[in-house]
């Protein structure tokens, strides 16, 4: 089953310094958390926040090819993960018919925010992002290291979205 879903935020992952954009899903509010580049994440916050460059970014120029050619996003799929790599489909419309194309996630989502198109996630994705039960166990013994571990206990999915990119 497909779950229409949101962007809930951007973040860095403290541990790798890698973007990692929050999905959020519009019922049942699950978050799938997508390890993204960062000129991927530079390229969404860009279109979220309507910012505008004198050069078109990769994404603003494939948008515009597309608007060129009369096509459309009318989709985007996040459909599995497989090895910890997240799989998407990018569903297009133009007058010819309908044709979808295998994406990473990140690009997908760009180009989505840029179409206003809607992003669904499949069932087996949120179930294979969920955590682990397994309690997980802080490496850095320091005082510090408990501050951060239990600072990070505490955060809900809510916290995410409080922070602008």
């Amino acid at each position: 089953m497909q779950h229409e879903a949101s962007i809930l935020g951007l973040t860095i992952d403290p541990e790798s310094n890698s973007p990692v954009v929050i999905l959020t899903t519009l019922q049942g509010n699950q978050t799938i958390p997508i390890w993204i580049g960062m000129l991927e994440a530079t390229s969404i916050a860009a279109s979220i926040q309507n910012i505008k460059f004198d050069r078109p970014m990769t994404h603003d120029l494939f948008k515009n090819f597309l608007d060129y050619q009369s096509v459309v996003i009318s989709r985007v799929d996040i459909c599995d993960l497989i090895e910890n790599t997240f799989h998407a489909l990018i569903h297009f419309a133009s007058k010819n018919g309908f044709f979808t194309m295998d994406a990473r996630p990140s690009d997908a989502i760009a180009l989505a925010v840029r179409f206003k198109a809607p992003i669904y996630v499949d069932d087996k994705v949120i179930d294979k992002s969920r955590p682990s039960e397994q309690k997980g166990e802080a490496v850095d013994k320091s005082e510090e290291g408990k501050k951060w571990a239990d600072y990070l206990s505490k955060l809900s999915p809510e916290d995410f979205g409080k922070y602008k990119v």
